[in-house]
């Protein structure tokens, strides 16, 4: 696939459609049920949800970013835009200050396109919703203005794993690439790290979804990803996150998922209050990871893996 013939998806759906899905997505807060959650706030009143937002968007930063996976971030970066807050409590989170302090601002879904539109200016490859669970009807009303105004980037929706069928079937023909987190691979882990009940549940049905509506991950001729899933796996101290049953799961999927073992985790926000994770991960724990996908039968895993 060139670059010359890529559409991003939301093109193809068409404006008229883009429309009457951002209708649907935004009758979803009414009571909310955009993740799974299902806290009821009345979000369109400006009732702030269990994400601590309400009705307006709120955006923390956006620019060029290169420290994300290689297909997504080739010479000229990925066009992040950080939305503030998460429908995730991780005790852990490297990003507490967005996620959990609500550093950002509200914004109007015109200024979310004009973004989206100033990073397509300065070259970047792809638009990237950092955290979008919560704030998904917004994105999409932008996307809709944007597309009238000549975005053609593919959308890369970048999530922490815990998502709502009713909405994911909504962005189906929006999202280009889906990038979650399989955060853990059992609920407990999820309880205890999270603040969610659930988590590994509706993560492999989240996980299973996406796949279905965007396939395997696929590259142009110069190694940039145009559409398809891409899963982030952050491995944890103790083996808390998990790793076997999750590599396991998505080679059920499909052996050509592409995965990104992450080893970067460090103890951050309120990490101490659980033992096990209040330290680095070891060099033998990150192999062992690696391991586990290997063994799972995949084999695409992020190139800037590194032993540590």
């Amino acid at each position: 696939m060139s670059t010359t013939e890529f559409r991003p998806a939301y093109a193809h759906l068409g404006a008229e459609e883009l429309a009457k899905r951002a209708s649907a997505l935004r009758e979803l807060m009414r009571s909310c049920r955009l993740c799974p959650r299902n806290c009821r706030a009345d979000r369109l009143a400006d009732e702030v949800g269990v994400c601590g937002v309400g009705a307006q968007p709120v955006v923390s930063s956006y620019g060029p970013h290169f420290g994300e996976e290689t297909p997504l971030v080739g010479r000229s970066g990925s066009g992040t835009i950080f939305l503030t807050h998460c429908n995730l409590k991780c005790i852990f989170c490297q990003n507490y200050d967005i996620s959990h302090l609500g550093h950002g601002r509200p914004v109007s879904r015109e200024n979310v396109a004009e973004i989206m539109l100033t990073l397509q200016q300065r070259g970047c490859h792809n638009i990237n919703w950092v955290t979008p669970t919560h704030q998904a009807p917004m994105l999409v009303d932008a996307t809709h203005i944007a597309l009238g105004r000549g975005l053609r980037l593919p959308i890369v929706y970048n999530c922490g794993g815990y998502e709502s069928l009713e909405a994911l079937r909504l962005l189906d023909g929006i999202v280009d690439i889906y990038m979650p987190d399989a955060k853990y691979g059992d609920d407990e882990a999820g309880r205890q790290l999270s603040g969610v009940q659930d988590y590994w549940t509706r993560c492999r049905e989240a996980l299973t979804e996406m796949h279905r509506q965007v396939g395997d991950l696929q590259v142009d001729a110069d190694g940039i990803a145009q559409r398809g899933l891409l899963v982030r796996h952050l491995v944890l101290p103790e083996d808390m996150a998990g790793t076997g049953p999750i590599m396991e799961f998505l080679a059920s999927l499909s052996r050509n998922t592409y995965i990104n073992v992450m080893a970067q985790y460090r103890p951050q926000y309120r990490a101490h209050e659980v033992p096990a994770i209040n330290r680095p991960i070891t060099s033998t724990e990150f192999r062992r990871a690696v391991q586990a996908a290997l063994d799972a039968g995949l084999s695409r895993l992020d190139q800037r893996r590194a032993l540590l």
